[in-house]
């Protein structure tokens, strides 16, 4: 399943989940959010989202790779460099990535980065496992620097979520001067006053699936809950919820403003809910919508795609500096916009939905009916 939504700006552009939940209602809901984060990182990519029901959980690698194949015999001539891009999503990492790549360059027999997220040697971009947690940061660093005049030094910040966007948060919060008093995964949640030792917790994740319950393992004076919402009683000045959706309820966003949590921003696509975001509001806490604050993958997707557009490898350090003028540029758009038609400098949510829909509408009536 394919569902292309909007290609006013660019190429359809979108992830690619392989999970039982995938039907149709659901990709359409995410292909059109697509869109407008697409739309925020000034890239001229569209909107599109697919999948199948297929769990590649429990499977071997050659049964995952025949269902790869087979699904790019149905949707390859669908797809392409100037048409629609397929990347990652949930249950299609690099390995998965790989075998779709490979089996539309056996039809098409030709070298054209039509999917991002790809391994390195397949023509993907250094700098893509970090884009999502880095770009948050970058986000959260124009948040504080324009609502607080302040930066990340000395600020005590809790990560939900152990995997590849929560630990590249956690670790570039850190380089930033940060002190991430807390992670989690599925197996519950880790908490140490000296610091969350990150580098481990990337070394258990390579090795297991949740990590966390062995943090205190090699790190006794930290303490362990198995309840995953237990994060969220931690005191902090800035939470990072990275994990999934609706991760926050009101209960725990009652708990953060308790604790002193001045700033709130999602790595993870809506992991905080309706009624959770209005008690940050009203309780004046800074948030980051997911639109904005964790564009930074489909950011560098993009910037993949240039690269193979172009045949050339960028190195990390300029793939990053690109993503953090990219994230900078997000929150600037945001925030005119919040200023503009909120009426309230840190409504980011508005910001960010009125500036990615104002570059689509505006593509749209330029190119007629």
């Amino acid at each position: 399943m394919r569902v292309q939504f909007n290609s006013a700006i660019g190429p359809y552009k979108g992830g690619t989940r392989f999970h039982q939940s995938v039907n149709e209602s659901i990709m359409k809901f995410l292909a059109f959010e697509q869109i407008f984060k697409n739309s925020l990182t000034c890239l001229p990519m569209g909107g599109a989202k697919g999948g199948a029901d297929f769990d590649p959980h429990g499977k071997s690698d050659n049964e995952i790779m025949r269902f790869c194949q087979n699904y790019i015999l149905e949707l390859y001539r669908h797809i392409g460099p100037r048409m629609d891009v397929p990347a990652g999503d949930v249950g299609v990492g690099a390995k998965e990535i790989g075998y779709l790549y490979g089996m539309y360059k056996r039809i098409e027999n030709e070298f054209s980065g039509t999917f991002t997220s790809k391994g390195i040697e397949s023509g993907g971009s250094l700098g893509r496992a970090e884009a999502t947690g880095y770009g948050l940061c970058y986000f959260v660093e124009e948040m504080l620097k324009e609502f607080k005049n302040d930066d990340f030094k000395d600020k005590r910040v809790i990560v939900s979520g152990a995997g590849k966007v929560g630990s590249m948060a956690a670790e570039k919060a850190i380089q930033l001067g940060a002190k991430v008093v807390a992670i989690s995964d599925i197996s519950g949640v880790v908490h140490d006053e000296n610091g969350i030792d990150v580098n481990l917790i990337k070394e258990l994740s390579k090795t297991h699936n949740v990590v966390v319950d062995k943090y205190t393992l090699t790190h006794p004076d930290a303490t362990f809950s198995p309840q995953t919402t237990d994060i969220w009683k931690i005191p902090c000045d800035i939470a990072l919820p990275c994990a999934t959706e609706n991760e926050i309820n009101l209960e725990s966003a009652k708990e953060l403003v308790k604790n002193g949590c001045f700033l709130v921003a999602e790595g993870a696509n809506m992991p905080t809910t309706t009624e959770a975001t209005k008690y940050f509001r009203t309780n004046n806490v800074l948030f980051g919508p997911g639109k904005a604050s964790n564009a930074g993958g489909v950011a560098v997707s993009g910037l993949e795609m240039a690269q193979n557009a172009t045949f050339q490898c960028w190195s990390f350090e300029e793939v990053d500096e690109k993503l953090h003028k990219i994230m900078k540029k997000i929150f600037r758009r945001s925030h005119e916009m919040a200023i503009r038609y909120a009426g309230r400098p840190d409504d980011l949510i508005t910001g960010a939905n009125i500036a990615g829909f104002m570059k689509v509408y505006q593509a749209m009536l330029q190119q007629g009916v």
